[in-house]
């Protein structure tokens, strides 16, 4: 049974892990997320600060400004300070996927009142039932233990107290307290999956056992119980199989290729891969190669598996624009390390002197492309990028650090730090020079 006593242990449990007490609450003007308003407002006596959040879709007319007002009438009596978004015509609706359209919108607001207000916890009022659709849903997609063991009552700073409560005691609450609500007719509609689920399937599978409910609650606790169980044995798989680097993740490829599909899965899927058919070609993809997940570049090298944690910076920039047109004639020297950074496993000084007019502008720094060749002084003839570096010994990271100096025409003219292209360099002919050089 759903209580104020028990409500707050429950919460209690779920922050006892931060020294935070400030919350956003989503309230949508449901029995649901009035009760959750009702209960955080009694707790205030204890020093609980929240700030309440409210959507206006507007797509069911005059109920949507109905359940509006519902909320905002209840801050108003509170003195809770009340946050409001109103769809209108810049938020396009798409013909299909209103629920993600929906979802992604509040979250995105959600998250601006919280920075804006610095509020720690975003709090919903999802519950038991929610619990049986997810899984019901979750078990029709085969998403594993992970995808089975539900809504995680606290996640990413989300908290979701009432999940262990289910509707019917929610709703009983709601009536003994007098707590005002309103009922969202189109839940009543089968037109979306979850509405399936809840109008047609939950009910029947409540027929056959009067406790289903309950032994749900009972079952998703286990999963849970054995969802953890299984992460550490993971983490401490992972552990096993990592190499010591102070910069990257590096996993051992053979022992990992050792263990089980799940196991395997579970691993990569850190790291943002997580298709069967990726996986399989990660496994047998030669030295050298690459995949790109949003957050890691994952880098093959002989026997590891090097996971390179992305940024704004290293994501998109693959081309540095050093010199345009307008400057190049007054430009005599170019200082690279206000652009970028030399890595210091590569302890070399760099100060090459070009012949000025033989460079067209504007130079670049880009990274190795397919194909690209230079001259290098000290040798005779050309050579391609690729086996200069082979030629080096350069470890895979370094190669994925290292910038071409190039001019307008993409001609390469250097590698930096290593060797400079013959064709452009300084001669005795040269009346203009101008010099890249490197100095922090």
């Amino acid at each position: 049974m759903l209580s104020q006593l028990t409500f707050e242990k429950r919460l209690q449990n779920l922050i006892k892990t931060s020294n935070q007490k400030t919350y956003l609450l989503a309230v949508s003007g449901g029995a649901d997320s009035m009760v959750l308003a009702f209960l955080f407002n009694e707790l205030r006596i204890s020093g609980c600060k929240f700030q309440v959040a409210h959507i206006n879709y507007k797509l069911r007319g005059g109920d949507s400004d109905s359940d509006q007002k519902i909320v905002e009438d209840f801050c108003k009596k509170n003195n809770v300070k009340f946050h409001l978004y109103e769809a209108s015509q810049k938020d396009e609706k798409p013909e299909n996927s209103i629920q993600l359209w929906a979802r992604e919108l509040r979250y995105r607001f959600f998250r601006e009142i919280q920075l804006k207000e610095n509020l720690y916890f975003l709090v919903t009022a999802h519950h038991l039932n929610d619990q049986l659709e997810t899984f019901i849903i979750n078990l029709s997609k085969a998403s594993g233990i992970n995808g089975l063991s539900g809504i995680p009552a606290n996640e990413n700073n989300i908290l979701r107290p009432l999940l262990n409560f289910s509707k019917e005691e929610i709703y009983r609450f709601a009536e003994e307290n007098k707590i005002d609500f309103r009922e969202d007719l189109s839940n009543k509609k089968s037109d979306y999956l979850r509405n399936k689920i809840r109008n047609e399937i939950v009910p029947k599978l409540s027929e056959t056992n009067e406790q289903f409910l309950e032994n749900f609650r009972k079952s998703i606790l286990y999963l849970n119980q054995t969802k953890d169980f299984v992460n550490q044995q993971i983490n401490e798989i992972e552990k096993n199989l990592s190499i010591k680097s102070e910069e990257n993740i590096i996993l051992n490829k053979e022992k990992l290729n050792q263990e089980t599909d799940f196991i395997q899965f579970e691993i990569l899927k850190k790291y943002g891969f997580n298709q069967p058919e990726e996986i399989q070609k990660i496994f047998t993809a030669e030295t050298g190669s690459s995949f790109n997940s949003k957050e890691f570049k994952l880098i093959i090298n002989r026997n590891e598996l090097i996971f390179i944690k992305l940024n704004s910076n290293t994501a998109i920039q693959e081309e540095i624009i050093l010199t345009n047109t307008i400057e190049s004639n007054q430009k005599t020297s170019i200082n690279l390390s206000q652009h970028i950074e030399i890595i210091d496993e590569i302890n070399k000084d760099l100060n090459w002197k070009f012949d000025a007019e033989k460079v067209t502008h504007p130079l670049k720094l880009r990274v190795k492309k397919e194909g690209d060749l230079f001259y290098p002084i000290g040798f005779s003839g050309k050579k391609k990028v690729s086996k200069f570096f082979k030629d080096e010994k350069l470890s895979i990271l370094a190669k994925q650090k290292i910038w071409l100096l190039t001019d307008g025409n993409d001609a390469v003219l250097g590698i930096i730090p290593f060797r400079q292209d013959r064709r452009y360099a300084k001669d005795e002919k040269t009346q203009k020079v101008l010099t890249i050089f490197n100095q922090k």
